[in-house]
């Protein structure tokens, strides 16, 4: 007679195990926060104003001749809450009786809910610059551009170059944006083109820079380990896409929006935003469904404050290697 065997013990094996561990997701980081100028000044009420004053002008001067006062040009930008946003979740109390898991399940609610708004905040930013320009213009600002297509061609697609961060550097100059704390936030695509780019890699070749980046890597927390033109440079998977668009002549397919621009703090900061409501969590026992139930709310605005001090190239996404 045989032994112990799996064939004739199959009531005594557990075909399916189950790990008390319960894998995450794996998330890249948020930068576009940062670079909203945060104002606190909207204790009520749905709109504000921010007036402006323009510039004084000069004219000639003769002694003894009447002088022609001039007035300062003044303009008026408006600023709304216009998101009203929530992450909501519910777990009933017969799941709460039977899962092995739903500790775990409802330990997770707050902080995934507060990493979706958060994940659509970030997007929102991103988008409200390439909403502040006009798309198929150059958005001449001091008679530089501040929107093209990017000037490389790879794989028969627009792709970024080394001049591109001189051109944008050019844009903020003419359009008196100081010079300090440049940002650059690219695509991966548009980073791996700046990887991979002969000019770029030939600047760091005789560098111990370059040495490291070959053995680590040119990206270190979505940031670059170098920049260019004075630009430090982050990657972002929240750019806005875009579908087609022509500037100049020179045209983009499934394209995406690379932004150029200062973070020197204070007025300079190109975005602008308030939050009415920081993330807030409420939760209820719900007596009619049995379930309990978690809601995360906030509402803000957020809108680009200084065009001048946004550049945007459009590059091609389907420039990586297949």
């Amino acid at each position: 007679m045989a032994g112990m065997m799996d064939q004739n013990t199959n009531f005594l094996v557990r075909t399916q195990l189950w790990s008390r561990q319960i894998k995450e997701l794996l998330l890249d980081e948020l930068n576009a926060m940062k670079f909203v100028r945060q104002i606190s000044d909207f204790p009520d009420g749905y709109l504000i104003n921010i007036p402006s004053i323009g510039e004084a002008e000069v004219q000639p001067y003769t002694e003894g001749q009447a002088i022609r006062y001039n007035a300062l040009a003044t303009g008026n930008f408006t600023f709304a809450f216009d998101q009203y946003e929530c992450s909501a979740n519910s777990i009933t109390e017969k799941f709460k009786r039977d899962s092995f898991y739903s500790a775990d399940v409802i330990a997770a609610f707050v902080p995934r809910q507060h990493r979706a708004l958060m994940e659509q905040y970030e997007t929102r930013v991103l988008a409200q610059a390439n909403n502040g320009q006009t798309a198929g213009s150059t958005n001449i600002i001091n008679t530089a551009d501040h929107r093209w297509v990017g000037s490389a061609t790879v794989n028969a697609v627009p792709a970024i170059s080394y001049i591109d961060f001189a051109r944008a550097r050019f844009a903020l100059t003419k359009a008196n944006v100081p010079l300090t704390n440049l940002v650059a936030i690219i695509d991966p695509s548009t980073a791996y083109v700046l990887e991979t780019q002969t000019n770029v890699v030939n600047m760091l070749s005789p560098m111990p820079l370059g040495e490291r980046i070959v053995k680590e890597g040119a990206v270190s927390g979505f940031r670059f380990r170098y920049n260019l033109f004075g630009f430090d440079i982050y990657e972002s998977n929240y750019l806005p896409l875009i579908a087609s668009e022509t500037i100049s002549s020179v045209s983009v397919t499934n394209g995406v929006a690379n932004y150029f621009f200062s973070s020197a703090p204070g007025d300079t900061m190109p975005w602008i935003g308030a939050f009415r409501q920081l993330p807030t969590v409420y939760s209820e026992f719900n007596k009619d469904l049995q379930q309990e139930e978690y809601l995360t709310i906030m509402e803000y605005g957020v809108k680009l404050y200084r065009p001048e001090n946004m550049v945007t190239v459009l590059t091609a996404t389907g420039v990586v290697p297949t």
